[in-house]
């Protein structure tokens, strides 16, 4: 049985905007997926997938890959989309689901499915690598979105993302002087990407907007000192609330908090990103949020 990983992710700029080209920042998570694969040519044109949620089975299906017929399962929503999923790869690789071979397929999500980590791309792109196919491409046709996160999958580091004029990325390393001051707090709100998607897409947007984002994402990088990285965060966070018409999460959960609350991903659920202050533990505790990472403790770059 081979065996695929991907890595998570975490986008640090240029949310919503970056399905307009502008220039995103984004880490990859410690905690990926896991892909596991095995072929047997015993005739039988049969797919066996298994879901696992942290090394819990939680989707079994079993599907005819020659008709396209889902045989059994126990949630049919789920092995409707991985059939899909699936479908999309048998169009566009070479060599996978083309004979009669049975396909022992399973997956084991590493992080809680409402981190928002990346739970889609992380598949997309094992599916590709198993395959052989564009995972930009398989993520477009089956997901949508701007495809940073599948770029930080294939990567498996931190990345400078952009879609236009055309799919682009650069591995680089972002290891900040001052990481081991930041934390990230999950507010255990999962929101839909592809809805708060929607809604950036309804307003009108120009050209120089997108591009004050790319800036913004290179002058964070630049950042040598957390007062200055923390000053550009609540700009960045300012300039998105304004446009979508939306509070900023400090507003809405953290108004009396000493430092920056930055969102990042879709607004009003998955992580925050914030520094430590004295006693910020039990401060973040007293809100009803609980679970806190430390830099090293999540991020893998």
């Amino acid at each position: 049985m081979g065996e695929i990983y991907s890595p998570g992710k975490l986008m640090l700029t240029s949310e919503y905007f970056a399905v307009d080209g502008a220039l995103v920042l984004a880490v990859p998570t410690k905690l990926g997926q896991e892909f596991f694969f095995e072929e047997k040519q015993d005739g039988k044109p049969i797919i066996f997938w298994e879901a696992y949620h942290q090394n819990e089975l939680w989707l079994k299906a079993v599907i005819d890959y020659k008709t396209w017929q889902i045989l059994e399962t126990n949630i049919n929503q789920s092995a409707e989309f991985i059939l899909k999923t699936l479908k999309n790869v048998q169009s566009l690789s070479e060599t996978k689901f083309k004979s009669t071979d049975t396909y022992h397929l399973k997956t084991n999500l590493q992080f809680p499915s409402d981190y928002g980590l990346g739970s889609s791309s992380t598949l997309m792109n094992n599916l590709a690598e198993w395959s052989e196919v564009d995972p930009f491409y398989l993520n477009t046709i089956s997901l949508g979105g701007s495809g940073y996160d599948i770029a930080v999958a294939n990567a498996k580091s931190a990345v400078l993302f952009q879609n236009k004029p055309e799919i682009s990325f650069e591995k680089i390393n972002f290891s900040p002087k001052f990481k081991n001051e930041l934390i990230f707090i999950h507010l255990n709100q999962k929101q839909d990407s592809r809805e708060a998607i929607q809604l950036y897409r309804s307003k009108i947007k120009s050209q120089i907007m997108v591009d004050e984002f790319s800036n913004l994402t290179r002058n964070i990088l630049l950042c040598d000192e957390l007062e200055n990285f923390s000053e550009l965060m609540m700009i960045h966070e300012q300039k998105i609330s304004d446009f979508i018409e939306i509070p900023t999460v400090k507003s809405k959960f953290f108004s009396d908090c000493p430092s920056f609350v930055k969102s990042l991903g879709a607004w009003g659920g998955d992580f925050v990103m914030s520094s430590k202050f004295v006693g910020f533990k039990d401060y973040f505790w007293g809100k009803g949020f609980t679970t806190i990472f430390e830099w090293d403790d999540l991020i893998d770059c």
